[in-house]
Protein backbone atom coordinates (compact mmCIF):
# COMPACT_ATOMS: atom_id res chain seq x y z
CA UNK A 1 0.00 0.00 0.00
CA UNK A 2 2.76 2.46 0.90
CA UNK A 3 4.75 1.79 -2.26
CA UNK A 4 1.65 2.15 -4.44
CA UNK A 5 0.78 5.52 -2.93
CA UNK A 6 4.32 6.77 -3.54
CA UNK A 7 4.20 5.66 -7.17
CA UNK A 8 0.85 7.37 -7.71
CA UNK A 9 2.25 10.62 -6.34
CA UNK A 10 5.78 10.40 -7.72
CA UNK A 11 7.43 11.48 -10.89
CA UNK A 12 8.85 9.31 -13.63
CA UNK A 13 12.26 9.69 -12.02
CA UNK A 14 10.99 8.36 -8.70
CA UNK A 15 9.25 5.50 -10.47
CA UNK A 16 12.49 4.58 -12.23
CA UNK A 17 14.34 4.69 -8.92
CA UNK A 18 11.84 2.39 -7.23
CA UNK A 19 11.99 -0.08 -10.10
CA UNK A 20 15.78 -0.04 -9.92
CA UNK A 21 15.73 -0.58 -6.16
CA UNK A 22 13.25 -3.42 -6.55
CA UNK A 23 15.40 -5.08 -9.18
CA UNK A 24 18.53 -4.79 -7.07
CA UNK A 25 16.66 -6.21 -4.07
CA UNK A 26 15.53 -9.21 -6.11
CA UNK A 27 19.05 -9.69 -7.38
CA UNK A 28 20.42 -9.60 -3.84
CA UNK A 29 17.95 -12.28 -2.76
CA UNK A 30 18.84 -14.45 -5.72
CA UNK A 31 22.52 -14.03 -4.95
CA UNK A 32 21.92 -14.96 -1.32
CA UNK A 33 19.87 -17.97 -2.38
CA UNK A 34 22.91 -19.17 -4.32
CA UNK A 35 25.34 -18.55 -1.45
CA UNK A 36 28.72 -20.17 -2.06
CA UNK A 37 30.26 -21.01 1.30
CA UNK A 38 33.65 -21.78 -0.22
CA UNK A 39 33.93 -18.10 -1.15
CA UNK A 40 32.33 -16.61 1.97
CA UNK A 41 33.78 -16.18 5.47
CA UNK A 42 31.63 -16.37 8.59
CA UNK A 43 32.29 -12.67 9.15
CA UNK A 44 30.84 -12.01 5.68
CA UNK A 45 27.75 -14.02 6.63
CA UNK A 46 27.28 -11.97 9.79
CA UNK A 47 27.53 -8.74 7.78
CA UNK A 48 25.12 -9.99 5.10
CA UNK A 49 22.60 -11.07 7.72
CA UNK A 50 22.61 -7.84 9.70
CA UNK A 51 19.14 -6.31 9.84
CA UNK A 52 17.48 -9.36 8.29
CA UNK A 53 14.73 -11.75 9.45
CA UNK A 54 15.16 -15.52 9.70
CA UNK A 55 12.04 -17.66 9.53
CA UNK A 56 12.39 -20.63 11.88
CA UNK A 57 9.87 -23.37 11.08
CA UNK A 58 9.26 -26.21 13.51
CA UNK A 59 6.82 -28.06 15.69
CA UNK A 60 5.08 -25.61 18.00
CA UNK A 61 3.43 -28.02 20.42
CA UNK A 62 5.73 -27.37 23.38
CA UNK A 63 5.04 -24.01 25.02
CA UNK A 64 8.24 -24.15 27.07
CA UNK A 65 10.34 -24.44 23.91
CA UNK A 66 8.27 -21.78 22.15
CA UNK A 67 8.74 -19.41 25.07
CA UNK A 68 12.48 -20.10 25.21
CA UNK A 69 12.90 -19.28 21.51
CA UNK A 70 10.85 -16.09 21.85
CA UNK A 71 12.32 -14.79 25.13
CA UNK A 72 15.91 -16.09 25.14
CA UNK A 73 17.18 -17.06 21.71
CA UNK A 74 15.40 -14.43 19.61
CA UNK A 75 16.42 -11.48 21.84
CA UNK A 76 20.04 -12.67 21.87
CA UNK A 77 20.08 -12.89 18.07
CA UNK A 78 18.64 -9.40 17.82
CA UNK A 79 21.06 -7.88 20.32
CA UNK A 80 24.17 -9.70 19.10
CA UNK A 81 23.62 -9.74 15.33
CA UNK A 82 20.61 -7.48 14.63
CA UNK A 83 18.79 -10.55 13.26
CA UNK A 84 15.08 -11.03 13.90
CA UNK A 85 13.91 -14.61 14.51
CA UNK A 86 10.41 -15.26 13.20
CA UNK A 87 9.24 -18.51 14.82
CA UNK A 88 6.65 -20.24 12.64
CA UNK A 89 4.91 -23.14 14.45
CA UNK A 90 3.89 -25.89 12.05
CA UNK A 91 3.86 -29.69 11.96
CA UNK A 92 6.79 -31.12 10.03
CA UNK A 93 4.64 -32.77 7.35
CA UNK A 94 3.08 -29.38 6.60
CA UNK A 95 6.50 -27.77 6.55
CA UNK A 96 7.84 -30.27 4.04
CA UNK A 97 4.72 -30.01 1.89
CA UNK A 98 5.10 -26.24 1.81
CA UNK A 99 8.81 -26.46 1.04
CA UNK A 100 8.28 -29.08 -1.67
CA UNK A 101 5.57 -26.98 -3.32
CA UNK A 102 7.78 -23.89 -3.37
CA UNK A 103 10.82 -25.75 -4.71
CA UNK A 104 8.79 -27.50 -7.42
CA UNK A 105 7.29 -24.16 -8.42
CA UNK A 106 10.81 -22.78 -8.87
CA UNK A 107 10.44 -20.22 -6.09
CA UNK A 108 13.96 -19.04 -5.26
CA UNK A 109 12.89 -16.55 -2.60
CA UNK A 110 11.48 -19.24 -0.29
CA UNK A 111 9.44 -18.50 2.82
CA UNK A 112 11.26 -21.10 4.95
CA UNK A 113 14.81 -20.50 6.18
CA UNK A 114 15.53 -22.82 9.13
CA UNK A 115 13.77 -26.12 9.86
CA UNK A 116 13.71 -28.16 13.07
CA UNK A 117 13.95 -31.69 11.69
CA UNK A 118 15.30 -35.24 12.06
CA UNK A 119 14.75 -38.90 11.24
CA UNK A 120 12.40 -39.91 8.46
CA UNK A 121 11.66 -36.28 7.65
CA UNK A 122 15.32 -35.42 7.12
CA UNK A 123 15.74 -38.54 4.99
CA UNK A 124 12.78 -37.51 2.82
CA UNK A 125 13.86 -33.87 2.52
CA UNK A 126 17.47 -34.66 1.67
CA UNK A 127 16.58 -37.42 -0.80
CA UNK A 128 14.25 -35.01 -2.61
CA UNK A 129 16.82 -32.18 -2.76
CA UNK A 130 14.81 -29.88 -0.51
CA UNK A 131 17.73 -28.87 1.71
CA UNK A 132 20.71 -26.54 1.33
CA UNK A 133 24.15 -27.85 2.07
CA UNK A 134 26.58 -28.99 3.06
CA UNK A 135 26.92 -26.07 5.47
CA UNK A 136 28.21 -27.23 8.87
CA UNK A 137 31.84 -26.75 7.77
CA UNK A 138 31.13 -23.00 7.64
CA UNK A 139 30.05 -22.76 11.31
CA UNK A 140 32.82 -21.86 13.79
CA UNK A 141 30.89 -23.25 16.74
CA UNK A 142 30.36 -26.56 14.96
CA UNK A 143 34.10 -26.91 14.39
CA UNK A 144 35.04 -25.66 17.86
CA UNK A 145 32.50 -27.47 20.04
CA UNK A 146 30.96 -30.46 18.22
CA UNK A 147 32.53 -33.89 17.85
CA UNK A 148 32.52 -34.15 14.06
CA UNK A 149 33.36 -37.87 14.18
CA UNK A 150 30.52 -38.91 16.50
CA UNK A 151 27.81 -41.13 15.02
CA UNK A 152 25.27 -38.69 16.49
CA UNK A 153 26.81 -35.98 14.30
CA UNK A 154 27.41 -38.03 11.17
CA UNK A 155 24.15 -39.99 11.03
CA UNK A 156 20.47 -39.29 11.62
CA UNK A 157 18.62 -42.59 12.16
CA UNK A 158 21.62 -44.27 10.49
CA UNK A 159 21.26 -42.03 7.41
CA UNK A 160 24.36 -39.99 6.42
CA UNK A 161 23.98 -36.31 7.27
CA UNK A 162 26.90 -35.08 5.15
CA UNK A 163 26.72 -31.55 6.55
CA UNK A 164 23.06 -30.94 5.64
CA UNK A 165 21.89 -30.41 9.21
CA UNK A 166 23.44 -29.29 12.49
CA UNK A 167 22.72 -30.86 15.91
CA UNK A 168 20.22 -28.99 18.07
CA UNK A 169 19.48 -31.22 21.07
CA UNK A 170 19.64 -34.80 22.28
CA UNK A 171 16.74 -36.94 23.46
CA UNK A 172 16.44 -40.42 24.94
CA UNK A 173 13.56 -42.73 25.75
CA UNK A 174 12.87 -43.08 29.47
CA UNK A 175 10.26 -45.08 31.37
CA UNK A 176 8.36 -43.42 34.23
CA UNK A 177 6.45 -44.65 37.27
CA UNK A 178 5.49 -43.53 40.78
CA UNK A 179 7.54 -45.34 43.42
CA UNK A 180 4.74 -44.93 45.96
CA UNK A 181 2.32 -46.84 43.73
CA UNK A 182 4.74 -49.29 42.09
CA UNK A 183 8.09 -49.65 43.84
CA UNK A 184 9.41 -51.89 41.04
CA UNK A 185 11.39 -50.45 38.13
CA UNK A 186 11.60 -53.18 35.44
CA UNK A 187 15.19 -53.43 34.23
CA UNK A 188 14.55 -55.64 31.19
CA UNK A 189 11.80 -57.15 29.04
CA UNK A 190 11.24 -60.12 31.34
CA UNK A 191 10.78 -57.91 34.39
CA UNK A 192 8.42 -55.71 32.40
CA UNK A 193 6.31 -58.78 31.62
CA UNK A 194 6.18 -59.61 35.35
CA UNK A 195 5.25 -55.98 36.03
CA UNK A 196 2.26 -55.96 33.66
CA UNK A 197 1.09 -59.31 35.04
CA UNK A 198 1.16 -57.84 38.55
CA UNK A 199 -0.77 -54.73 37.45
CA UNK A 200 -3.12 -56.01 34.71
CA UNK A 201 -4.96 -53.39 32.68
CA UNK A 202 -2.85 -50.56 34.09
CA UNK A 203 0.05 -50.60 31.63
CA UNK A 204 0.19 -49.87 27.90
CA UNK A 205 2.17 -47.86 25.33
CA UNK A 206 1.22 -45.45 22.52
CA UNK A 207 0.37 -47.06 19.19
CA UNK A 208 2.97 -46.66 16.48
CA UNK A 209 3.43 -44.57 14.39
CA UNK A 210 3.25 -42.29 17.42
CA UNK A 211 6.90 -41.30 17.81
CA UNK A 212 7.26 -42.46 21.41
CA UNK A 213 5.25 -45.65 20.94
CA UNK A 214 7.27 -46.57 17.88
CA UNK A 215 10.52 -45.96 19.80
CA UNK A 216 9.29 -48.18 22.64
CA UNK A 217 8.62 -51.03 20.19
CA UNK A 218 12.09 -50.63 18.69
CA UNK A 219 13.55 -50.64 22.19
CA UNK A 220 11.81 -53.94 22.93
CA UNK A 221 13.31 -55.29 19.70
CA UNK A 222 16.76 -54.37 21.03
CA UNK A 223 16.03 -56.47 24.11
CA UNK A 224 16.02 -59.52 21.83
CA UNK A 225 18.17 -58.54 18.83
CA UNK A 226 21.60 -56.88 18.72
CA UNK A 227 21.31 -53.36 17.19
CA UNK A 228 24.21 -54.19 14.86
CA UNK A 229 21.97 -56.67 13.02
CA UNK A 230 19.98 -53.80 11.53
CA UNK A 231 22.84 -51.58 10.33
CA UNK A 232 23.02 -52.93 6.77
CA UNK A 233 19.70 -54.76 6.68
CA UNK A 234 17.69 -54.52 3.46
CA UNK A 235 14.33 -52.78 3.74
CA UNK A 236 12.55 -56.03 2.92
CA UNK A 237 9.47 -56.85 4.97
CA UNK A 238 10.11 -60.59 5.22
CA UNK A 239 13.74 -60.05 6.20
CA UNK A 240 12.78 -57.57 8.91
CA UNK A 241 9.96 -59.79 10.17
CA UNK A 242 12.27 -62.78 10.53
CA UNK A 243 14.78 -60.70 12.47
CA UNK A 244 12.30 -59.17 14.93
CA UNK A 245 9.98 -62.17 15.41
CA UNK A 246 11.20 -62.82 19.00
CA UNK A 247 10.20 -59.26 19.91
CA UNK A 248 6.84 -59.53 18.13
CA UNK A 249 6.14 -62.73 20.05
CA UNK A 250 7.02 -60.97 23.31
CA UNK A 251 4.73 -58.04 22.53
CA UNK A 252 1.91 -60.48 21.81
CA UNK A 253 2.61 -62.11 25.18
CA UNK A 254 2.18 -58.71 26.87
CA UNK A 255 -1.21 -58.06 25.28
CA UNK A 256 -3.57 -59.95 27.62
CA UNK A 257 -2.27 -57.95 30.59
CA UNK A 258 -2.27 -54.52 28.96
CA UNK A 259 -4.95 -51.84 29.02
CA UNK A 260 -7.85 -53.09 26.88
CA UNK A 261 -5.99 -56.41 26.57
CA UNK A 262 -3.83 -55.04 23.76
CA UNK A 263 -6.81 -54.80 21.41
CA UNK A 264 -6.32 -51.05 21.18
CA UNK A 265 -3.68 -48.60 22.35
CA UNK A 266 -3.52 -44.86 23.12
CA UNK A 267 -3.28 -43.04 19.81
CA UNK A 268 -0.65 -40.59 21.03
CA UNK A 269 1.81 -40.14 23.87
CA UNK A 270 -0.31 -37.15 24.94
CA UNK A 271 -3.30 -39.45 25.47
CA UNK A 272 -1.15 -41.86 27.46
CA UNK A 273 0.21 -38.95 29.49
CA UNK A 274 -3.30 -37.91 30.51
CA UNK A 275 -4.14 -41.48 31.51
CA UNK A 276 -0.96 -41.70 33.62
CA UNK A 277 -1.59 -38.37 35.34
CA UNK A 278 -5.19 -39.40 36.06
CA UNK A 279 -3.99 -42.62 37.70
CA UNK A 280 -5.52 -44.88 35.05
CA UNK A 281 -2.04 -46.10 34.08
CA UNK A 282 0.90 -46.94 36.33
CA UNK A 283 3.63 -46.67 33.70
CA UNK A 284 4.47 -43.87 31.30
CA UNK A 285 7.24 -43.20 28.79
CA UNK A 286 8.70 -40.16 27.06
CA UNK A 287 11.32 -39.57 24.41
CA UNK A 288 12.42 -36.55 26.44
CA UNK A 289 15.01 -37.47 29.04
CA UNK A 290 14.09 -34.84 31.63
CA UNK A 291 10.37 -34.44 30.98
CA UNK A 292 9.59 -35.75 34.45
CA UNK A 293 11.35 -32.84 36.17
CA UNK A 294 9.18 -30.28 34.41
CA UNK A 295 6.06 -32.39 35.01
CA UNK A 296 6.77 -32.56 38.76
CA UNK A 297 7.59 -28.85 38.98
CA UNK A 298 4.32 -27.97 37.21
CA UNK A 299 2.28 -30.29 39.44
CA UNK A 300 1.41 -32.63 36.59
CA UNK A 301 2.99 -35.64 38.33
CA UNK A 302 3.56 -36.55 41.97
CA UNK A 303 6.82 -35.78 43.75
CA UNK A 304 7.46 -39.54 43.92
CA UNK A 305 7.42 -40.05 40.15
CA UNK A 306 10.76 -41.02 38.65
CA UNK A 307 12.27 -42.05 35.33
CA UNK A 308 14.29 -45.21 34.77
CA UNK A 309 16.02 -47.22 32.03
CA UNK A 310 16.46 -50.84 31.03
CA UNK A 311 19.84 -52.31 31.92
CA UNK A 312 20.71 -52.69 28.25
CA UNK A 313 19.80 -49.08 27.70
CA UNK A 314 17.20 -47.14 25.75
CA UNK A 315 17.13 -45.59 22.30
CA UNK A 316 18.42 -42.06 21.97
CA UNK A 317 18.65 -39.70 19.05
CA UNK A 318 19.66 -36.20 18.12
CA UNK A 319 17.36 -33.62 16.61
CA UNK A 320 18.74 -31.12 14.15
CA UNK A 321 18.29 -27.85 12.33
CA UNK A 322 18.50 -27.69 8.54
CA UNK A 323 18.23 -24.93 5.93
CA UNK A 324 15.72 -24.93 3.09
CA UNK A 325 17.21 -25.36 -0.36
CA UNK A 326 15.53 -22.14 -1.53
CA UNK A 327 15.83 -20.18 1.73
CA UNK A 328 15.74 -16.45 1.06
CA UNK A 329 18.03 -15.73 4.02
CA UNK A 330 20.68 -18.43 4.07
CA UNK A 331 23.26 -16.11 5.63
CA UNK A 332 20.94 -15.32 8.53
CA UNK A 333 20.06 -18.98 8.99
CA UNK A 334 23.75 -19.93 9.16
CA UNK A 335 24.47 -17.28 11.77
CA UNK A 336 21.44 -18.39 13.80
CA UNK A 337 22.42 -22.07 13.68
CA UNK A 338 25.97 -21.20 14.70
CA UNK A 339 24.55 -19.38 17.73
CA UNK A 340 22.41 -22.41 18.65
CA UNK A 341 25.71 -24.31 18.98
CA UNK A 342 27.27 -21.82 21.39
CA UNK A 343 27.94 -23.05 24.95
CA UNK A 344 25.78 -20.25 26.37
CA UNK A 345 22.71 -21.20 24.32
CA UNK A 346 23.19 -24.96 24.79
CA UNK A 347 23.54 -24.44 28.56
CA UNK A 348 20.42 -22.27 28.57
CA UNK A 349 18.42 -25.01 26.81
CA UNK A 350 19.77 -27.58 29.28
CA UNK A 351 18.85 -25.39 32.23
CA UNK A 352 15.46 -24.07 31.16
CA UNK A 353 14.19 -26.86 28.87
CA UNK A 354 16.00 -29.87 30.35
CA UNK A 355 17.27 -30.79 26.86
CA UNK A 356 20.54 -32.70 26.69
CA UNK A 357 23.31 -30.60 25.08
CA UNK A 358 25.01 -31.63 21.83
CA UNK A 359 28.46 -30.22 22.53
CA UNK A 360 31.60 -32.28 23.13
CA UNK A 361 32.55 -31.81 26.78
CA UNK A 362 36.22 -32.35 25.95
CA UNK A 363 36.18 -29.28 23.70
CA UNK A 364 34.82 -26.96 26.39
CA UNK A 365 36.93 -24.67 28.55
CA UNK A 366 36.66 -24.95 32.33
CA UNK A 367 34.51 -21.84 32.35
CA UNK A 368 32.21 -23.29 29.69
CA UNK A 369 31.98 -26.63 31.50
CA UNK A 370 30.89 -24.74 34.61
CA UNK A 371 27.80 -23.49 32.75
CA UNK A 372 26.60 -27.08 32.36
CA UNK A 373 27.81 -28.33 35.75
CA UNK A 374 25.71 -25.65 37.43
CA UNK A 375 22.48 -27.02 35.94
CA UNK A 376 20.22 -29.09 38.19
CA UNK A 377 18.22 -31.46 35.92
CA UNK A 378 15.48 -31.56 38.54
CA UNK A 379 13.53 -34.18 40.48
CA UNK A 380 12.93 -37.69 39.20
CA UNK A 381 15.66 -37.54 36.56
CA UNK A 382 18.56 -39.79 35.61
CA UNK A 383 22.09 -38.30 35.64
CA UNK A 384 23.32 -37.31 32.19
CA UNK A 385 26.33 -39.63 32.50
CA UNK A 386 24.09 -42.67 33.06
CA UNK A 387 21.84 -41.68 30.17
CA UNK A 388 24.76 -41.42 27.78
CA UNK A 389 26.28 -44.68 29.03
CA UNK A 390 23.00 -46.48 28.32
CA UNK A 391 22.20 -44.78 25.03
CA UNK A 392 21.26 -47.16 22.20
CA UNK A 393 21.41 -46.13 18.52
CA UNK A 394 18.35 -45.43 16.43
CA UNK A 395 17.50 -47.92 13.69
CA UNK A 396 18.05 -47.11 10.03
CA UNK A 397 15.24 -44.82 8.96
CA UNK A 398 14.16 -47.12 6.12
CA UNK A 399 13.28 -49.90 8.59
CA UNK A 400 11.05 -47.83 10.87
CA UNK A 401 7.86 -47.79 8.74
CA UNK A 402 8.26 -51.53 8.07
CA UNK A 403 8.45 -52.26 11.81
CA UNK A 404 5.41 -50.08 12.45
CA UNK A 405 3.47 -51.97 9.78
CA UNK A 406 4.53 -55.35 11.20
CA UNK A 407 3.45 -54.26 14.68
CA UNK A 408 0.01 -53.38 13.36
CA UNK A 409 -0.32 -56.71 11.57
CA UNK A 410 1.35 -59.03 14.07
CA UNK A 411 0.72 -57.53 17.53
CA UNK A 412 -2.50 -55.52 17.83
CA UNK A 413 -5.29 -57.70 19.15
CA UNK A 414 -3.17 -60.87 18.86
Amino acid sequence: MKRNSIIRKGTALLLSLLICLGASGCQAKEEQAELDLSQTSFEDLVEQAKGSTVSFYGWGGDELINNWIDTVFAPQMKEKYDITIDRVPMDIDQILNKLSSEVQAGKKDGSIDMIWINGENFFSAKENNLLYGPFTQALPNFKNYVDETSSDTCYDFAYPIEGYEAPYGKAQLVLINDKEKTPETPSNAQELLEFVKKYPGQVTYPAPPDFTGSAFVRNIIYEFVDPEVFVDMEADKETVKAAIEPALAYLRELNPYLWKQGKSFPATVAQQETMYMDGELLLHMRYESYWIATAIEKGMCSQTSRSFLFDKGTIGNTNFVAIAQNASNKAGALVAINELLSPEIQASRYDQLKILPVLDNDKLSDEEKALFDAVDPGPGTIPQEELLEKRLPEMPVKLVPIIEELWQEEVVGK
